[in-house]
């Protein structure tokens, strides 16, 4: 009974870049069918897929008792003559009819598994209702589909987010045109990432800036949820883990709960927002945070709103916060940095504003949430009234 792995095979295609086979086949017939461990090569040797096939008419992969471990069967078009499964140069396993040049049925870059290669692209299509993300496994050894999937969210602003059971786990921060601002990495880490955003029709794609890399490398979701990328060590022989986008407890989606904010280098690692105390503090000083924090003083535009006098812009100012990964959900606003302040004053809701020159202002209303501290970001300035700037001047 020989190992399977999964379909997709993203991980494997790339797993033998540096071997050479004398023989195999690109494609996959009804009456071609490989087992463990034979394997289908792309027809220039940069691609490999190592798992163990049946042919239906849908693609299936079956352990030593011809158990269906996993399919393509979501494939909407069940035509009885299903032909072909090719391996692209790309990477790409593709599934066909042998009637119609260049058509095809099911393709692995379609229905991406835990691994995201240069030739891929991540995207999301909110007219049509697709999406194209990658999908943790289950484990180490187990392929099928884990808790954890990986894609592009356009929100307001486009961020890369990793859900964890449909609910937010992980966000990158917005994109500006050239970064994700929200990302503390070196500066070579996943300099490649480029999005590509058509608002208008509602399209959003992020994929490799530059597909011509002299260095061979992947990124991989695992089943813990951790989102990294590998480069090949030639000297041995093996894929490395060179960085994780998301490896300690500050990374995890509003950790500190509301108007908190995280700090990986300090204990603990959560700690209120100037202006503001735990809401339970006997959770807080146990380490439990999701409660969050609440203001120690209500914004003076609130009071006079309350008291039917109106919002008084003076009463109110806002307390810089240099390097700051801002807060999830900002609203944007093409306005120049000198007149956010302005804008924020004039409206109560506004509680905090952040500038960038490639996005523009950023604002927010409501609650904070996902505020980190940050060796790279942007300055955010949270909103306060008059008698407390003066404490923390």
């Amino acid at each position: 009974m020989g190992k399977t792995i999964s379909c997709s095979v993203l991980l494997s295609l790339i797993s033998c870049f540096y071997l050479l086979f004398a023989t195999a086949l690109d494609t996959i017939t009804p009456s071609k069918s490989i087992k463990d461990p034979e394997f289908i090569i792309s027809q220039n040797e940069t691609g490999l897929s190592k798992t163990l096939l049946g042919f239906s008419t849908y693609l299936v992969v079956l352990n030593g008792k011809t158990e269906i471990l996993w399919s393509s069967k979501n494939v909407t078009n069940t035509a009885p003559n299903v032909t072909t499964a090719h391996l692209s140069d790309l990477g790409n396993l593709v599934l066909s009819n042998g009637d119609d040049e260049g058509s095809s049925l099911w393709q692995s870059f379609q229905h991406p598994s835990n691994a995201f290669i240069e030739s891929m692209e991540i995207s999301t299509d909110v007219k049509k209702g697709r999406k194209v993300e990658i999908k943790s496994w289950k484990s180490h050894d187990d392929p099928s589909d884990g808790n954890f999937s990986f894609g592009i969210e356009p929100f307001n602003i486009p961020e890369f987010v990793i859900w964890n059971n449909n609910q937010l786990y992980f966000r990158s921060g917005p994109w500006n045109g050239n970064m994700f601002i929200g990302l503390i990495l070196p500066t070579v880490a996943f300099s490649w990432f480029s999005v590509v955003a058509d608002n208008r029709q509602q399209t959003f794609f992020i994929g490799y800036e530059d597909s011509n890399h002299s260095m061979l490398t992947y990124c991989e979701l695992d089943s813990q949820g951790k989102f990294s990328e590998r480069r090949w060590d030639a000297e041995k022989g093996n894929w490395i883990k060179s960085y994780s986008i998301n490896h300690t407890d500050c990374d995890v989606y509003g950790k500190c709960g509301e108007f908190g904010m995280s700090n990986s280098t300090k204990r603990p690692i959560c700690s209120c927002l100037k202006g503001f105390k735990p809401r339970n503090a006997e959770e807080w000083s146990r380490g439990n945070w999701s409660s969050g924090c609440f203001r120690t003083t209500p914004l003076q535009c609130q009071r006079d709103n309350n008291n039917g006098s109106g919002a008084g812009q003076s009463d109110d100012g806002f307390l810089e916060m240099k390097m700051m990964n801002v807060p999830a959900f900002p609203d944007r606003s093409s306005i120049v940095n000198g007149e956010c302040k302005d804008q924020c004053l004039k409206n109560c809701s506004c509680v905090a504003y952040a500038y960038d020159s490639s996005i523009g202002c950023m604002m927010w209303s409501g609650d904070l949430i996902d505020v980190k501290e940050s060796s790279r970001g942007v300055d955010l300035y949270i909103r306060l009234p008059a008698s407390e700037l003066g404490k923390f001047s």
